[in-house]
């Protein structure tokens, strides 16, 4: 397979839902961590996080590692929130173009998602029951996601779509009629994959070659239903340590690979454990915990990338 591994902010508690005066890893000791453990990429975590510009491309050339992706999240249903929101899109792309400037050998997939709604986010997984979405809707969505993707194309770069808990493309017939619908790829998540009540074997086999985009994720399933039964939205999902280190979850690591490899999957997988970390945090133990699990993840790739 000629997959290329990377990590990503996320394993270590940085993302757009971190708590506001959280202590975070900084961004030189996650890919230290990262590069040290094999991994050959890292996924861009909130804008700014890495840096920009020249900062961002002396940052990835000191620790050899090329940018894999980046989450851009935005309000498809919504057509003047959606054009609000267009700017942000654009500074996205700006920064991939910083890290695109090196030339690296695998140009990064900006990951594009929809914003879903409260209901969505509170209910994760039982979006199709609780808030539908109306025809008219799905047309706005999916008409703002190709307008994105163009402007993705635009700048010389391939988009994926991220189905994702809490959105309008949160189950399996919802990413059906995404993919049928809408000329973009997919990016696909085996986390919030098991969320939604999919299989990520299965679905590997049944989207095949429209996944340009490969998240990749081990998951408690008793600890993820037993948030899920309790009421508990994504927060207490991120925060619940449900994802974990590959091994010690229930995903069949090996029957994903397989089907992965069948499709002949050449892109970036991006290694994802999700955790939510808050105020108070022993900073250093939490370091020590997540580089320890990043090496476990990386080890257990090693027989197919």
């Amino acid at each position: 397979m000629k997959a290329s591994v990377a990590g990503a902010p996320v394993s270590f508690g940085v993302f757009e839902m971190t708590p506001e005066g959280a202590d975070i890893v900084s961004p030189d000791d996650m890919l230290e961590i990262l590069a040290q453990a094999g991994y050959v990429g890292v996924d861009l975590g909130p804008l700014g996080y890495l840096g920009r510009g020249r900062k961002l491309a002396h940052r990835l050339d000191r620790f050899d590692l090329d940018l894999a992706g980046g989450w851009v999240q935005l309000p498809f249903t919504d057509d003047d929130a959606f054009e609000a929101a267009l700017p942000t899109l654009r500074e996205a792309l700006a920064v991939f173009s910083d890290a695109a400037s090196r030339g690296p050998s695998r140009l990064p997939l900006p990951t594009l998602a929809d914003d879903g709604s409260a209901v969505r986010r509170a209910h994760p997984g039982r979006g199709g029951e609780l808030d539908p979405l109306p025809g008219p809707a799905w047309a706005r969505l999916a008409a703002n996601a190709e307008r994105a993707a163009a402007l993705v194309r635009a700048s010389g770069f391939e988009p994926t779509f991220h189905h994702h808990a809490g959105t309008f493309v949160e189950s399996p017939e919802e990413i059906d009629r995404f993919l049928a619908n809408v000329d973009i790829d997919l990016t696909l998540d085996t986390g919030h994959l098991f969320i939604a009540g999919g299989d990520p074997v299965d679905f590997v086999r049944r989207w095949g070659s429209r996944i340009n985009h490969l998240h990749l994720k081990d998951v408690d399933l008793g600890e993820l239903r037993r948030v899920l039964n309790a009421g508990g939205g994504m927060p207490e999902v991120w925060s619940s340590g449900a994802f974990v280190a590959f091994g010690k979850g229930d995903i069949d690591l090996a029957g994903v690979m397989a089907a992965v490899a069948d499709q002949g999957y050449d892109g970036w997988i991006v290694v994802e454990q999700d955790v939510l970390n808050g105020p108070g945090v022993a900073i250093d133990r939490f370091r020590a915990q997540r580089a320890a699990d990043q090496r476990t993840n990386r080890d257990a790739l090693a027989p197919w990338a």
